[in-house]
């Protein structure tokens, strides 16, 4: 089966890996990414990765839902990812490098399946995820998503 482009983001946080790490694991920071979802996830490769928050209804549903692969705190997390209900799975690398006074952090999102309905949402997605959380870390305070 044929796979689309993978998604490719490189951004700077002016601060430490380790911070940068919490932002992307700890509760609080993604409740407030993502607007009251909580990551569940015990972080082990082969247990599973859920952000679930309130859906349509009202009731818990997973927005994304997937499978740790890695984990290298605090410098790697790579896990397959599906978004809602669809069950096509796709995969997550997120790496964190530490330069001078920031932290490198490069998102790959690759092994997409060519018919993969939630690719354009994710190409959308990840620099507004990204910029939020950069924005969260450094100030303490984010901006709502659109």
């Amino acid at each position: 089966m044929a796979h689309r482009e993978p998604l490719k983001y490189v951004f700077y946080f002016a601060v430490s890996p380790e911070k940068v790490w919490d932002g992307f694991v700890s509760a609080e920071s993604n409740r407030v990414i993502f607007t009251g979802a909580e990551l569940k996830t015990d972080l082990k490769p082969g247990s599973s990765i859920e952000w679930v928050g309130p859906g349509p209804d009202g009731k818990p549903m997973a927005y994304v839902h997937g499978e740790v692969l890695q984990v290298d705190a605090p410098r790697l997390l790579q896990y397959t990812f599906a978004m809602g209900p669809n069950q096509k799975m796709s995969r997550a690398t997120i790496e964190l490098v530490p330069e001078s006074e920031a932290t490198q952090v490069t998102v790959v999102h690759d092994e997409w399946a060519e018919d993969d309905p939630t690719y354009t949402a994710c190409a959308d997605g990840w620099p507004r995820i990204l910029s939020r959380l950069k924005t969260l870390i450094e100030t303490g305070e984010t901006f709502k998503p659109h």
